[in-house]
């Protein structure tokens, strides 16, 4: 494949990016990704420093190409997260849920990349403005917490790409090298997967929650709690507690007395699939099997050179 901004800007093979997702995303994830030539992401948004520090030792020890972490602004010991991004010379940082210019600079003094991630034209205005090197721009359909607009990845990618001059990296709904090109079609020059490697052996989420992800049929997520942060998840008791008390009108306390403390990785991490929060995108209806990294990786890039050539012949 050739290079393009993408593939340049971070030095990897592929511009295939594996999204920073809370409890899926550990240094084993990160690295087997960036080994197969894409760019691996430690989510460090469910991570006490301490527990960062670990994966990123090890992420360094079983990779030699960049990986990035991925940095929840909103996270509350974020100054430490930061800190040891810089003392580990970590290339690349995601940022998401905040705004991108309180620390942007800062990365930039220690030649560290910044991409931000976004769910509209306007934050991504706001955020080139900001410095950052490149956009995510995450579409309605993506699993996880997600922007509050609802525009879908097929109509938000041609917006970002004429309100900004730095690259596009596509989100939302691409598990497949068929997605992979119509992001490009469109304009990103760089796809982020999040739900189809939350499908693969190393994944750091629990066998229950990605054996729940295989079997995931189509139309059974909901983006739901827009009233706390929004979040996609899959239907399980946690989420029909959720829609029930919606139908009594619960007020926005009730709603977050419901949810409590670590829903995520009681579901995720844990594999409780009753109350645990179970978040995946909509694509997960057409995830079928749990497999390498690596593997998935290489069969969406050859879906996706099979997808362009075939276009390339198309006239009318």
């Amino acid at each position: 494949m050739n290079q393009n901004r993408i593939t340049s800007l971070f030095k990897i093979q592929y511009p295939i990016i594996q999204a920073g997702m809370i409890w899926c995303s550990g240094w084993e994830l990160a690295s087997a990704v960036s080994n197969a030539g894409g760019l691996g992401i430690i989510g460090s948004g469910s991570m006490y420093p301490d527990i960062l520090e670990q994966h990123l030792i090890k992420c360094k020890a079983a990779t030699n190409k960049p990986f990035a972490v991925n940095l929840p602004l909103i996270y509350p010991q974020v100054a430490d997260h930061i800190d040891l991004i810089i003392k580990y010379q970590v290339p690349i940082v995601f940022t998401s849920a905040g705004n991108p210019k309180t620390y942007t600079a800062k990365f930039k003094e220690h030649n560290i990349k910044v991409v931000h991630v976004v769910s509209s034209a306007k934050f991504a205005r706001k955020a080139e403005e900001a410095g950052v090197d490149a956009i995510v721009a995450e579409g309605f359909e993506a699993g996880g917490h997600n922007g509050r607009e609802e525009t879908t990845t097929l109509v938000l990618i041609p917006m970002v790409v004429d309100a900004v001059k730095i690259p596009v990296i596509a989100a939302g709904g691409i598990a497949s090298g068929r997605a992979m090109a119509a992001a490009f079609a469109l304009g990103a020059e760089g796809v982020q997967i999040g739900s189809r490697f939350v499908a693969s052996v190393e994944s750091s989420a629990h066998i229950n929650f990605k054996k729940r992800v295989v079997e995931a049929g189509e139309g059974e997520t909901l983006l739901t709690l827009k009233e706390l942060t929004p979040v996609r998840l899959l239907q399980n008791k946690f989420y029909n507690d959720v829609m029930k008390a919606y139908q009594r009108g619960a007020t926005k306390e009730e709603l977050s007395q419901l949810l409590g403390r670590g829903r995520a990785k009681k579901g995720m991490f844990e594999g409780d699939l009753d109350e645990g929060e179970l978040e995946i995108g909509q694509v997960s209806g057409m995830i079928n099997d749990i497999k390498p990294a690596a593997e998935i990786l290489h069969e969406i890039l050859q879906e996706f050179h099979l997808v362009t050539q075939k276009l390339g012949n198309v006239k009318f």
